[in-house]
């Protein structure tokens, strides 16, 4: 399947209000709850395409829970890292900067080393991929999809980074070990609001 059929298809899914892999959005969440979309593309190979969506939940402990689904097509078999990162852009990939961490060790204080990985606000579960079909569900309370601190729809937005390398999840008192949370870049995209 090419590209562009690929992601012809992952758009009547989610216009359509279902998930590519066939559940409903309306059973996945409460219709007045805010939800986003991404349509992750390659940052270089053409031939990476796919899908995320995500809910945000309510809780009996009323902490904001966001559900991410996401399915990817076109990556090499194996586990990939992914993470929200901080800036709504994917042109090129690097623009969209460093894990999205508004907390003292994110964008509030450039200067410090990124030694606070794998527990910022965006870092997530790895994408495993088997066949050239990556299919990742998890919910996070990291995140917000309504306005507050720990919103990803803030003045500069997010987007999902996929990276060739899956994520150790290291934790260090200092910098990172180069690669440690995934490497390269091989595919973003940008989350949008679909409220």
């Amino acid at each position: 399947m090419g590209k562009q059929s690929y992601l012809l298809g992952m758009i009547f899914f989610v216009g359509a209000g279902t998930l590519p892999w066939g559940e409903s959005l309306a059973g996945a969440a409460d219709d007045k709850l805010p939800r986003g979309v991404a349509i992750i593309q390659g940052c270089g190979d053409k031939e990476i395409a796919g899908t995320a969506v995500l809910h945000e939940l309510p809780s009996d402990e009323g902490i904001k829970l966001v559900k991410v689904e996401m399915m990817v097509y076109g990556l090499s078999d194996g586990k990939h890292a992914v993470h929200i990162h901080e800036t709504g852009t994917c042109e090129p990939c690097s623009a969209a900067k460093g894990h999205y961490d508004p907390g003292p060790f994110g964008k509030t204080t450039p200067d410090a080393p990124d030694f606070n990985h794998p527990f910022h606000m965006g870092d997530l579960i790895n994408i495993e991929v088997n066949n050239g079909l990556g299919i990742m569900k998890t919910v996070t309370n990291r995140v917000t999809l309504s306005p507050g601190r720990l919103s990803i729809f803030d003045e500069d937005g997010s987007a999902f980074i996929i990276h060739t390398q899956e994520d150790t999840y290291c934790d260090h008192e200092n910098e990172l070990n180069k690669g440690c949370a995934g490497g390269d870049r091989d595919a973003c995209g940008l989350i949008r609001s679909i409220q």
